[in-house]
């Protein structure tokens, strides 16, 4: 019921309106990589600090090229098997369980995570989605989630008005959620959880299209 409503209505107009999507997809709707970022010919994911916080350890995610045309860097995240473009300027790090990349100012942050549906008590994807939107609303209210299932068959989230995090900068936040499930095995998947100020998630649609249709998945 709820997955359903959300396809109905929509997202929540101010952070992810629906004409950023065509035929129940994620589209970059013209952006591109140059607009999420600060031309650095990738120097960036080689200096700075490497904070993922709670005390782990982290080390440097591996580059493994760089685009000057696009103004994008690949990245292998080992710890999640995952390979994708990120914008010029950004960070990456990871540590045993996640990738995490940010911009330098904290406002943009990209988590990667994997994901055992039966280890978090839920029978799929589908069943995840809805647990957590449920789940954040009823822990922080005031915050607003809506779901959406996507063609390829992912799925995802929009959560609206969450608080700023110890390390995030800005005021509220708007968290977007894409649960992609294993084609060869439903149980087990992959979460990116994208955030940003809330002022400026009117694109964040666009960004998390970028970022998930140049991903490379190691599923083994």
């Amino acid at each position: 019921m709820f997955l359903a409503g959300a396809a109905a209505t929509g997202f929540v107009a101010s952070a992810a309106p629906l004409e950023a999507q065509t035929a129940n997809r994620l589209d970059p709707g013209g952006l591109t990589f140059r607009d999420f970022g600060t031309p650095d010919n990738g120097t960036s994911f080689t200096r700075g600090e490497q904070s993922i916080g709670g005390g782990t350890t982290q080390s440097f995610t591996r580059v493994l090229g760089i685009d000057p045309t696009t103004q994008a860097v690949r990245l292998r995240f080992d710890s999640v098997k995952v390979e994708l473009l990120l914008p010029m300027g950004w960070q990456a790090s990871e540590d045993g369980e996640r990738g995490v990349a940010y911009t330098l100012d904290k406002r943009i942050r990209l988590i990667i995570w994997r994901v055992d549906f039966t280890y978090e008590g839920v029978k799929d994807a589908e069943h995840y989605a809805a647990t957590k939107a449920g789940s954040m609303k009823a822990r922080r209210p005031g915050v607003q989630a809506q779901a959406r299932k996507l063609r390829d068959g992912s799925f995802v989230i929009v959560y609206e008005n969450v608080p700023k995090g110890p390390s995030d900068t800005g005021g509220p936040r708007t968290v977007f959620d894409w649960v992609y499930p294993n084609p060869a095995n439903p149980k087990v998947g992959l979460l990116v959880t994208l955030g940003m100020p809330a002022n400026e998630a009117g694109r964040g649609l666009q960004l998390l299209a970028l970022l998930t249709q140049n991903m490379r998945i190691d599923w083994q």
